[in-house]
């Protein structure tokens, strides 16, 4: 099975399976001198690691990070140093429960990848996925973490604005609230709603899918090229490439095809310190696939968790016609977790871009 990497400067590749001993990554491309604490990395893994409240999967993994090489420690004992060679990072898997998954050994699971991937390889781990299990996305989350490092003054943060027909209210919208509820909302009023309504699809067995929005700010104007290696078009790749994403936008996205071009166009006004202001950002910070410097804006939408207690009618590798009813621990709404993966995708992106740019054009920008 080979496409395991992504990224061309900073590349990250990610190894291991849901229910193997242990899964991680090897970032490859990191420069040398960049300075972490593994706290930094931890506590972004923190917000994605499971069984946190009863809206997520109940599998307790603790996602501790090993850092295995690429690193020095400083002087102080806590701050490490990257030392341009490979960083390998490794996170043990201690909670699985493969015998959950004993009676769909032979069945697909519909909405899953099951069918798909043994048509395509011909073999399948029917333990949680495998390969194809959203557990894979801890390393990514791990590898974020190191690319928010690389691009001077990046911050990259993300919120839910939607579970099912249930929209957060912008005018609401709070960062500070972000942290502060298991659904990372940035709108407090809405939590409770939420709530109710996922305490009624999990005890239902059912799930429901979610929409996340990533803000990645401080990005420097310039990154990202005009054709085949555009900021946007890498973004997008990216976040699709999470588990259940069905849907990517950049800046208005979608909500473009309603503007006219006067409402559209991202006017812009010389600032006072001789910098360009942007007037707007319905463009979501790309221009041409070039960052314009302005706030980088990304949405995806994740359908809803496959694996549901419900049965459902499906077929077996042999070829029968079956009902699958799939037990385990699982996400109602997988959608929650996705906002530290979102964001990690794009810092990865960002930073591959910095990079690629540093290496063409000097930095120019």
């Amino acid at each position: 099975m080979s496409h395991n990497t992504f990224g061309h400067l900073f590349r990250v590749t990610t190894w291991g399976e849901s229910h193997g001993p242990a899964l991680g990554c090897v970032v490859d491309g990191c420069p040398p001198g960049i300075r972490f604490t593994h706290a930094e990395i931890q506590a972004l893994m923190d917000k994605r690691k499971p069984g946190q409240s009863r809206f997520v999967t109940q599998r307790r993994e603790d996602d501790v990070v090993k850092l295995l090489s690429g690193v020095m420690t400083d002087e102080d004992g806590e701050t490490m140093i990257s030392t341009g060679t490979p960083i390998s990072m490794l996170i043990e898997n201690t909670d699985q429960r493969s015998k959950d998954y004993g009676e769909i050994a032979r069945s697909y699971r519909p909405g899953h990848a099951d069918y798909a991937y043994d048509v395509k390889y011909g073999i399948r781990d029917y333990r949680g996925g495998g390969r194809s299990s959203a557990r894979e996305t801890a390393a990514r989350v791990a590898a974020g973490a190191l690319a928010r490092k690389v691009v001077p003054g990046l911050k990259v943060r993300g919120a839910l604005i939607q579970i099912g027909k249930h929209k957060i209210n912008r005018a609401n919208w709070d960062w500070d609230q972000v942290d502060q509820n298991p659904f990372f909302c940035p709108d407090a009023a809405m939590v409770p709603v939420w709530e109710d309504y996922l305490d009624q699809i999990r005890k239902a067995g059912s799930s429901i899918g979610a929409v996340v929005e990533v803000v990645a700010e401080g990005v420097p104007a310039g990154i990202g090229a005009p054709i085949y290696a555009k900021l946007d078009q890498d973004i997008a790749s990216l976040l699709m490439s999470i588990n259940a994403v069905k849907g990517v936008e950049i800046g208005d996205g979608f909500a473009s095809a309603e503007l006219s071009g006067e409402e559209n166009a991202d006017e812009m006004r010389m600032g006072n310190d001789g910098k360009p202001i942007f007037l707007s950002n319905h463009s979501g910070g790309i221009l041409g696939g070039i960052a314009t410097g302005e706030p980088v804006v990304a949405r995806f939408a994740i359908k809803p968790t496959s694996s549901i207690l419900s049965e459902r009618q499906s077929i077996d590798a042999d070829g029968r016609n079956v009902d699958v009813r799939t037990k385990g621990r699982h996400d109602p709404c997988v959608g929650i977790r996705a906002v530290p993966i979102g964001e990690a995708m794009i810092a990865c992106a960002i930073a591959d871009h910095y990079l690629r740019d540093r290496a063409q054009t000097g930095g120019r920008s």
